[in-house]
């Protein structure tokens, strides 16, 4: 029996974060795949991702693109559209922004892995644009565009035969925006890399994150800030001159780092601060696959990969109730007082059922049922 002839279609791939981690599974398990994407830095991916060469939208081709893509978001349904699918037994796309927009040849099952509907457009638009009872002008220009994608968003969802979603919280949202139901399989974490070691913690607190605003760093920032605690912070991106301007002393940007020293300051912090609202956030897994607790916000993805003293189980993290300074304040209070509370074991334990190999064979399963049920044995095998 013949492998099935997959096709995967990817938003943009400009580097190696949660997104290309969960392509990078898909490619192990289907290297024989064919790969489009609106546009691709070569040489920003893992190499079992470059090994299939991914061929790009007319986007891709200007120059310097991956340098300014972002501003060019009106031009992105257009430019997913044009993208010529080759024959093949399934398009399984990985879509945040417009990937699942894309046109599959006529009679080709579509399976959409969604890690949300597109953010901006919807559900956070004021986190991207501003609150206020006077708009910003910014958000003025930007409301006919983002209108006109999430219209686009939803009619194209018609296009997708199945949605499989990244998390409870995405699930929920996919039936809100599209009206369509969706199974749900967790992305992988590479628990066999992020794993605990004997090195004693250290009394510091660790951000790890990109700066865009609806992360909410800048909780963390504050909330460090006035009861004096060391925060360490790694990640790069939009926000970062504003966080800079809240931060105190005892405040650390180490900028990007690479895996091996995420993991070496998730080994030795107290904990992890995992301020935002987020679609699912693997670095809350990799964090306990350290053995390290967690300080988040109770809301959204945090709620399905943490375990709150409040479920009557082995506690892996504390929640707060509302993103605010005080109420991540007092989290923090509550988490130095009360250390010993939280089982690194349990941790470890917990983070295991994230693993890699959950997350391939959720995807088989779910492939399973548009492909040969023989051809995807086979693959597994």
């Amino acid at each position: 029996m013949l492998k099935p002839r997959i096709v995967f279609v990817h938003d943009w791939l400009t580097g190696m974060r949660g997104g290309e981690k969960c392509l990078e599974s898909l490619c192990k398990l289907f290297p024989d795949a064919k790969l489009y994407t609106l546009l691709h830095k070569k040489g920003s991916l893992s190499p079992t991702i470059e090994n299939l060469k991914p061929q790009t939208s007319w986007l891709g081709k200007l120059p310097g693109v991956h340098n300014y893509y972002r501003y060019l978001l009106p031009f992105m349904p257009s430019a997913i559209e044009s993208i010529k699918i080759p024959d093949c037994d399934l398009v399984v796309s990985l879509s945040h922004c417009v990937a699942k927009g894309v046109i599959p040849p006529k009679g080709v099952p579509h399976l959409c892995y969604c890690f949300t509907p597109v953010r901006y457009a919807w559900h956070l638009r004021d986190d991207y644009f501003g609150t206020g009872e006077k708009p910003s002008m910014k958000k003025r220009l930007a409301a006919p565009v983002l209108n006109h994608i999430r219209e686009w968003d939803k009619k194209t969802s018609e296009r997708v035969n199945h949605f499989i979603a990244i998390s409870k919280t995405i699930q929920n949202r996919i039936n809100d925006c599209y009206s369509r139901e969706s199974s749900v399989v967790y992305p992988p974490v590479d628990t066999d890399f992020y794993t605990p070691t004997n090195t004693q913690r250290e009394d510091f607190y660790l951000v790890v994150s990109a700066f865009a605003p609806y992360k909410r760093i800048d909780l963390a920032i504050e909330s460090c800030k006035a009861l004096g605690k060391k925060l360490v912070i790694i990640g790069t991106g939009q926000d970062e001159k504003r966080l800079r301007s809240l931060a105190g002393p005892q405040t650390h940007f180490l900028g990007w780092q690479a895996d091996a020293s995420i993991r070496d300051h998730m080994q030795r912090c107290s904990a992890l601060l995992f301020p935002g609202f987020e679609d699912f956030g693997i670095v809350p897994v990799e964090a306990q696959a350290c053995g390290t607790p967690v300080i988040a916000l109770g809301k959204g993805g945090a709620t399905e990969t943490i375990i709150g003293r409040e479920s009557g189980n082995e506690a892996t993290g504390l929640f707060f109730t509302e993103p605010s300074v005080e109420c991540m304040t007092n989290a923090i209070e509550e988490f130095d007082k009360e250390k010993n509370f939280y089982n690194s074991h349990a941790a470890r334990k917990f983070a295991l059922t994230f693993n890699q190999k959950n997350f391939e064979q959720g995807m088989l399963d779910q492939i399973s049922k548009f492909v040969s049920g023989n051809a995807t044995n086979k693959v597994a095998a």
